[in-house]
């Protein structure tokens, strides 16, 4: 008892400051053989992934098609992405599909796995978890060409219902339309609750000790009180994973819309990502497109250590 006294009031430091510290080579010598085991995944994630980032760094200051010799550009490749007409349209469409994808994250997911955290039955919730996790399974190819489907505007499902609910004045051509193709690329996968969103949504929530959660509603914090003044600031580590991850799929993505609209009409649905995958696969311009990937390595780069920094939950601390 009198130690844990003294060790709460802070007075157990200067007992401790005269013991040894270990240094970090003692123990490399001691569980050297450990770090052994590490040396495969270093060496692939050396040749796999840190080898190509950096080629694709510099190859973006030389013009290069792929196969005959690199010549030495600058920061042409650069100046290109600020002067291109089409990659400025491309940098606000993606910023346009960014804030509709953050949004959707830090919403439906969330009152989901709140729904199913508060059911009374565990059978119930082991159910519905099944339920939400299925789609996993489903390639992401297959739903694209569904929705492709579902907005096919002479026989797709969304044409369809508005003529039989009386709403044919709302019928449009979804992915043919310039006003509506991001629309209609941001309502993909509604309702947008399956999947590792709500996975991990769930998991902070049963994180939450059952004796705050009964302080809460002694309290009188029950409802949407509870949920915006005791749950959401205790997941608050989970909604900044998920931010983070959401701007960073975000700025990367363009299988969506390669397979549904290949950037148009027109340009409408461009974004820098596919910009990138045309420059390299179609047109022969491997260092342009590395440039566009470095660019957009830098904003993501950017964007974490701004997330990781000064985004600070109060679930988590600082380091010192």
């Amino acid at each position: 008892m009198h130690e844990q006294s003294i060790e709460r009031t802070g007075a157990v430091k200067p007992l401790l400051q005269g013991r040894p510290s270990r240094s970090i080579w003692q123990t490399i010598r001691q569980k050297g053989s450990l770090y052994l085991f590490l040396i495969p995944t270093i060496i692939f994630l050396l040749i796999f992934m840190y080898y190509p980032a950096f080629t694709a760094v510099r190859l973006s200051f030389y013009q290069w098609d792929g196969f005959g010799p690199e010549r030495w550009v600058g920061l042409r490749n650069f100046e290109r992405l600020f002067t291109n007409s089409v990659m400025l349209s491309s940098i606000n469409n993606m910023l346009i599909l960014t804030i509709a994808r953050i949004l959707i994250v830090l919403t439906t997911p969330l009152l989901a796995a709140e729904l199913v955290f508060h059911l009374m039955s565990d059978r119930w919730k082991y159910w519905y978890r099944v339920i939400f996790v299925i789609p996993l399974v489903i390639p992401d190819v297959v739903t694209y060409l569904l929705w492709q489907f579902i907005f096919n505007p002479s026989v797709g499902l969304a044409n369809v219902l508005l003529n039989n609910l009386g709403l044919s004045f709302l019928s449009n051509e979804w992915l043919g339309s310039h006003r509506t193709v991001l629309l209609s690329l941001a309502l993909v996968g509604f309702p947008w609750i399956a999947g590792i969103n709500f996975l991990i949504y769930l998991a902070g929530l049963q994180n939450i000790p059952r004796e705050v959660l009964d302080a809460a509603a002694v309290d009188g914090a029950t409802g949407f009180r509870r949920f915006w003044l005791v749950d959401v600031k205790l997941i608050m580590g989970q909604i900044k994973l998920l931010l983070i991850l959401s701007i960073i799929f975000s700025l990367q993505a363009f299988v969506l819309i390669l397979i549904m609209t290949n950037g148009g009409p027109g340009y409408s649905s461009m974004v820098p990502g596919l910009l990138m995958y045309e420059a390299a696969f179609q047109d022969g311009r491997f260092g342009y497109a590395c440039a566009i990937g470095t660019a957009i390595f830098v904003v993501i780069f950017v964007l974490t250590y701004i997330n990781m920094r000064y985004i600070q939950p109060e679930t988590e601390h600082s380091p010192s």
